[in-house]
């Protein structure tokens, strides 16, 4: 039999205690790739309550001018 390399899976960083805020843009940066899109939630390793959560705040930077629609 052939052994799969499975990868650890990533635990939510804001499940484990840090929170993400609209005003926050170097900690948005992290969620969003070089064009400006949101990365989604199988790269980022967040659960999906708070892939949800990001996705909002970082509209909520974008609609203020604190975040680029794109690049």
């Amino acid at each position: 039999m052939a052994e799969f390399n499975r990868r650890k899976k990533k635990v939510c960083m804001m499940c484990a205690g840090k929170t993400v805020d609209y005003k926050d843009v170097e900690t948005l940066k992290k969620f969003t790739n070089e064009k400006g899109k949101i990365v989604p939630r199988r790269v980022t390793g967040t659960c999906a309550l708070h892939q949800r959560h990001v996705s909002k705040q970082v509209k909520r930077a974008r609609a203020i001018a604190l975040m680029p629609y794109s690049r």
